[in-house]
């Protein structure tokens, strides 16, 4: 009987470029490019996720569902990093200012086209029906709230909140990293 997730075999046949140990990936998420995808061990990626372009996720990653990562200009996502569902995460988008066309549709020669890096490091998570935009950096510990708009690089062990984003207030790094160290310790 099969379940809503790949078994360990269906995994490895998707063709990941990288899948380790313990993952639970839902049947439901579609992956554009796997050979382009990397995946640490003991993540989760529940329903109705789109995975494409260049992704890396590292270990202890959840990505919750309908959520959608578009990696065309590279997206990292570090180890006990998560998103909550319906948060969309771009690398690469075009210019709407009018200085050119857009869409997928129109040869590149006719569009304005924003494509940089979006890294989530080591135990940042992401609220609900966030949106991050190319070049940004949520740096170890940091919070995004639900509903937020992310560009640009996020202080460590902050919460940030907001249409754009903004600095809300400190987040318990001592707490965590002590679960953190119990969690592999305990292996």
């Amino acid at each position: 009987m099969k379940t809503s997730f790949y078994s360990d075999d269906e995994l490895i046949n998707l063709g990941f470029k990288k899948i380790g140990v313990n993952c639970k990936i839902s049947r439901y998420a579609r992956f554009y490019s796997p050979k382009s995808i990397e995946i640490g061990d003991n993540v989760r990626i529940d329903d109705f996720c789109i995975l494409s372009g260049e992704v890396k996720l590292g270990s202890y990653v959840h990505i919750a569902a309908y959520s959608a990562l578009f990696g065309a200009g590279g997206i990292e996502m570090n180890d006990f990093a998560g998103l909550s569902s319906r948060v969309t995460i771009y690398s690469i988008t075009d210019d709407y200012l009018g200085d050119a066309l857009t869409g997928p549709c129109i040869p590149d020669g006719y569009r304005k086209i924003e494509r940089g890096k979006v890294h989530l490091r080591k135990h940042s998570l992401v609220g609900a029906s966030s949106v991050i935009m190319p070049n940004t950096t949520l740096n170890e510990g940091s919070a995004i709230g639900a509903l937020s708009l992310v560009k640009g690089i996020v202080s460590e062990w902050s919460i940030y909140a907001g249409v754009p984003a903004k600095y809300k207030k400190p987040r318990k790094r001592e707490t965590m990293l002590a679960y953190e160290k119990e969690l592999l310790n305990f292996k």
